[in-house]
């Protein structure tokens, strides 16, 4: 059982930057499929960004095509942590703000891809 812990949210204006960290508890963590998805206030969940294992040291960053070259996703295996950097925060970002990991997905866009999930951490950006 893979256990996240997401941390690193907030209040911050528009304009603001944060870094978002995800700790996992597996060892294994650097060949996992990891996932940054977040959900608004009536809002179904939504594919930010994730982490791709290609063997070796080759990892692939894949992002919503609406948050290119604001977001970036990296991690750091030492630590067992995936960070996501997010620039020119808008208030439209304002959401709960989940990582999740997966062994092997494909599905890397999609929620249901993923079998582990943090608890969320709240990003709220005021204008």
């Amino acid at each position: 059982q893979v256990q996240l812990v997401e941390s690193g949210g907030g209040l911050v204006q528009a304009g603001d930057s944060l870094r978002l960290s995800c700790a996992a508890s597996e060892r294994t963590f650097s060949t996992y499929t990891i996932g940054w998805f977040r959900q608004a206030p009536g809002k179904e969940r939504e594919f930010v960004a994730a982490i791709t294992w290609s063997g070796g040291s080759v990892y692939y960053a894949h992002y919503a095509d609406s948050l290119k070259g604001r977001f970036t996703i990296f991690r750091d295996n030492a630590k067992n942590t995936v960070y996501l950097r997010m620039n020119s925060l808008k208030p439209e970002d304002t959401a709960v703000y989940y990582c999740a990991a997966d062994t092997a997905t494909t599905d890397w866009g999609q929620a249901a891809g993923y079998d582990y999930w943090g608890q969320g951490t709240q990003v709220t950006v005021s204008s």
